[in-house]
């Protein structure tokens, strides 16, 4: 069925935008939220992501090996895949794992940037989704979805920005968080979008008119603690994907 892309409500005016954003009502929309969590940062700067470290990201399409530390006991778990092909567009696949306890995506994947357990057996392990030993995501056991402050935006779509929000853990030592925003556009390096520092609390940073993130943008969140300690830190950055076609 043909449409016209535009940002307006098509279902009276009374029902938010945003909501029938989320109810899939506003063609070329769709709502992005994403959250990590580190749960081990000290005085070195890392993702907020499950493992630790920086991030890394595959440099060309590749399989993903998903693997549970459960082993055979985990045979059977289904597992999704979400991220980007080879041309960054929006790609995803359920793979089950093996009497091994591990599965091969016959996909090829760019980016990955989300993974859930998909079916009604939850693992009794970590899940990692690597390639040729480097993690690209992982269900951290017990929360059976990735916590990744970790996003790639798809070719032809904008990501449309309008708060990003960060959590430090208590701390009675005086040691605060300083998180940093950072996108990289398509050969280029990192820039330092919002840089903030955090204590004992949660930091709420608005837009007032939403950031514009352009298609085929990485988008990652990154944290590092003042003293040589270890702090748990999430973050959360949340918005709207819109195809970047058609009318307004």
């Amino acid at each position: 069925m043909a449409y016209t892309l535009r940002s307006i409500s098509q279902v009276g005016t009374s029902e938010p935008f945003e909501l029938q954003v989320s109810r899939g009502q506003i063609p070329g929309h769709s709502a992005l939220f994403k959250y990590g969590y580190n749960p081990n940062i000290v005085n070195v700067e890392e993702t907020i992501w499950d493992v630790g470290g920086i991030y890394s990201y595959p440099t060309s399409a590749v399989p993903m090996t998903v693997t549970s530390a459960g082993g055979s006991t985990d045979e059977d778990v289904q597992v999704f895949v979400q991220g980007l092909d080879s041309d960054y567009n929006i790609l995803s696949e359920t793979v089950t794992l093996n009497s091994a306890g591990t599965a091969l995506t016959s996909a090829l994947f760019l980016r990955v940037f989300r993974a859930f357990v998909a079916g009604s057996q939850a693992p009794t392990g970590n899940i990692t989704i690597t390639n040729t030993g480097v993690t690209y995501a992982q269900i951290t056991l017990g929360e059976n979805q990735t916590l990744m402050a970790v996003y790639t935006v798809p070719a032809g779509h904008s990501l449309y920005i309008y708060d990003g929000i960060v959590t430090h853990g208590t701390d009675n030592s005086g040691a605060f968080m300083t998180i940093r925003f950072l996108t990289r556009a398509v050969g280029g390096v990192f820039r330092t979008g919002v840089k903030v520092d955090v204590i004992n609390s949660e930091l709420i940073f608005p837009f007032a008119q939403p950031l514009r993130i352009p298609e085929k943008t990485d988008v990652e969140v990154r944290a590092v603690c003042s003293k040589n300690q270890a702090n748990a830190i999430s973050s959360v950055f949340q918005g709207i994907v819109i195809k970047e076609q058609g009318s307004l």
